[in-house]
């Protein structure tokens, strides 16, 4: 499905449809609007909303034939609900809709759509059509990959029409920078939603590879044994029992210019995570393959990092293995020394990703970056807390994390900031270790923020839990059903804005 920008007047553009917005507190209709009006012979005013009272509540949707009054075969007149809580979230959820409906309609191929809700004063032009792209991108994404009947979208081409000359530079940026971020949320999703007997470590090294050699950045690769020299000793152990050798990813973008500041990010990277002794029940397993999700979403960044070429480094790490119960498997009671020096007694084996970060958070440090972000499905308690659709944020730099949050509520991502305490270091403590792995039933996401703040020195960390939102079971605004991609929009768009 192609999206482009072109400046000229709705009454000439050659369509299958032509969607406008009217708000429902205010239903003048704007010139360009006007102007279809006129030409379909008050089409708009008279029929649909005086005669056939056209509510235009949020999402409320109509569509006529035009009769050939103009070369657009139809209009679709959309709701856009109250002006003053119209922005770029609720636009990007109704233009989702609006292409999922399209779509099932017979015979649209070619859309026309308005910068709608502009009225609003809520977001600009660039927003405006960056919200209208991205709504429409991320509704039609599907992995059909398995399937032998394939989805196919019937929709073709839309087109974005400004009327003002001025708004068509604007508009094509907007357009652009959805591209990237959603080609970006593609490929994550894509790998998030790929079997575990493929998305193997070894796999997943080779994929990121690749998208180093396609893109120009920098890529390395660490093998067991390697691992072993460098004293990935918690990650290794995690790894142990399984047939998979362990393999740690670095990827780097460089800018041409001196970089203004060093970003790393860590993926937490379990291809697929059974518990390990302390083995799962079945159904807690379903999706254990989506426990690389951090890993995917770094990948996912550094690939709209790398098309919009910022002046910022940009790191992407991933300690990749699987979490298997065998004869070789770590245990409850072990006690292992992480890169750092520190000793953990393992209590639980299914607490096993805040054991492979703890390590690549030591690697980090190494790197001498000005801010440090870990992506990780780290803790089932901050679903319980959270739920499905809220994303937990944590970590040592209060003004760090209010910016991250900003920035996710301007992107349609929702984040919750919880707390850590030095106090809470009480609730790891072991009684032959310096730390346990887990701590008790209660406060379970903030206790393992605090356990990984025990392997960072970085005065600028932060902590997103994506348990609840990485993967989820019912649509939800303009995502479907399944891996979300979530935080690619959020992250991109932080570090572009540092």
């Amino acid at each position: 499905m192609d999206i482009s920008v072109k400046h000229q007047e709705m009454t000439t553009a050659l369509a299958n449809v032509i969607v406008l917005g009217i708000f429902e507190d205010d239903k003048s209709l704007s010139p360009a609007q006007k102007k279809v009006d006129t030409a379909l012979d008050g089409l708009i005013t008279n029929d649909l909303i005086k005669n056939e009272g056209f509510k235009a509540k949020f999402s409320d949707t109509v569509i006529v034939p035009t009769r050939l009054k103009i070369p657009a075969d139809k209009i679709m007149l959309v709701g856009l609900g109250k002006k003053k809580e119209f922005d770029c979230n609720k636009l990007r959820e109704l233009c989702a809709k609006i292409i999922k409906q399209l779509d099932k309609t017979l015979n649209i191929k070619n859309v026309c759509i308005e910068l709608l809700g502009l009225k609003s004063e809520n977001f600009d032009v660039l927003s405006c059509a960056e919200a209208i792209s991205e709504g429409a991108l991320i509704s039609m994404y599907d992995f059909d990959k398995y399937k032998n009947k394939k989805n196919v979208v019937q929709i073709k081409k839309i087109k974005i029409i400004t009327e003002d000359t001025k708004d068509e530079k604007a508009a094509k940026t907007g357009v652009n920078n959805a591209k990237i971020v959603c080609s970006a949320m593609d490929f994550t999703k894509d790998l998030i939603n790929e079997p575990a007997q493929n998305a193997t470590p070894e796999n997943i090294s080779q994929i990121a590879k690749n998208l180093s050699n396609d893109l120009g950045l920098t890529f390395k690769m660490y093998n067991k044994k390697q691992l072993s020299e460098m004293n990935f000793n918690a990650f290794l152990a995690v790894g142990q029992g399984s047939e998979a050798e362990p393999k740690l990813i670095h990827l780097i973008y460089k800018p041409t210019k001196k970089a203004k500041k060093k970003v790393v990010l860590i993926g937490k990277g379990i291809t697929f995570d059974s518990g390990g002794l302390n083995i799962k029940p079945a159904n807690s397993m379903l999706t254990m393959k989506t426990d690389m999700s951090g890993c995917a979403t770094v990948l996912g960044i550094i690939q709209a990092i790398a098309a919009h070429k910022p002046e910022i480094e940009v790191h992407a790490l991933s300690a990749l293995c699987e979490n298997m119960p065998s004869g070789k498997s770590y245990k409850q009671g072990d006690v292992i020394t992480a890169k750092n020096g520190k000793t953990i007694e393992v209590d639980n084996t299914d607490a096993e990703g805040r054991l492979t970060l703890a390590d690549v958070l030591t690697y980090a440090d190494e790197l001498e970056p000005d801010e440090v972000i870990d992506i990780a499905t780290l803790t089932g308690a901050c679903i319980v807390a959270l739920g499905q659709n809220i994303t937990g944020i944590m970590g040592n730099n209060k003004q760090m994390i209010k910016k991250i949050i900003e920035t996710s509520e301007k992107s349609g991502e929702n984040l919750w900031e919880l707390p850590i305490y030095d106090d809470m270091q009480e609730m790891l403590k072991s009684d032959i270790a310096d730390m346990r792995n887990t701590g008790s039933r209660f406060a379970g996401a903030s206790v393992a923020g605090r356990f990984l703040q025990n392997f960072t020195k970085s005065k600028n960390w932060t902590h997103i839990d994506i348990a609840g939102t990485a993967f989820i079971d019912k649509p939800y605004r303009e995502l479907n059903k399944g891996a979300t991609a979530v935080m690619v929009r959020t992250l991109t768009k932080y570090i572009l804005s540092l």
